[in-house]
């Protein structure tokens, strides 16, 4: 079975050596996404914008693989202050509230000081 690649774009997936997302069968694998902003090659200071930023990136990356944000079957979201999970689960429902995949919150360090959120997903067809 073959695997479809996509990318961002984002020099750290050259560097580090992945994948934003890697199609396998009936499965779509997202990478953990940050906020980053791509069209103007910035990271936001807030956590609400950085939130929509990966959900887009992650609603992209999807549609690119051929899947929806509604097959989504797993999410796994890493926040940095616990401040932040209201205003994080507020962003992520609107999405999320009726397609109500498994999810997992954690709150840890990222491996920018700036990131504030960090999101991953799993979909199946």
């Amino acid at each position: 079975m073959k695997r479809k690649l996509i990318s961002t774009g984002s020099p750290m997936e050259q560097t580090a050596g992945y994948s934003r997302a890697v199609i396998h069968g009936d499965f779509a694998h997202i990478a953990g996404t940050t906020g980053y902003n791509y069209e103007e090659m910035k990271m936001p200071d807030c956590v609400v914008t950085q939130t929509r930023n990966c959900l887009q990136t992650i609603s992209e990356a999807l549609r690119e693989g051929g899947f929806t944000l509604e097959q989504v079957v797993r999410v796994n979201y890493y926040v940095t202050d616990r401040a932040h999970v209201p205003v994080v689960f507020e962003e992520v429902g609107k999405i999320f509230r009726d397609i109500r995949p498994a999810a997992t919150m954690v709150i840890c360090d990222l491996v920018d000081p700036r990131m504030l959120i960090e999101i991953e997903a799993t979909a199946q067809r």
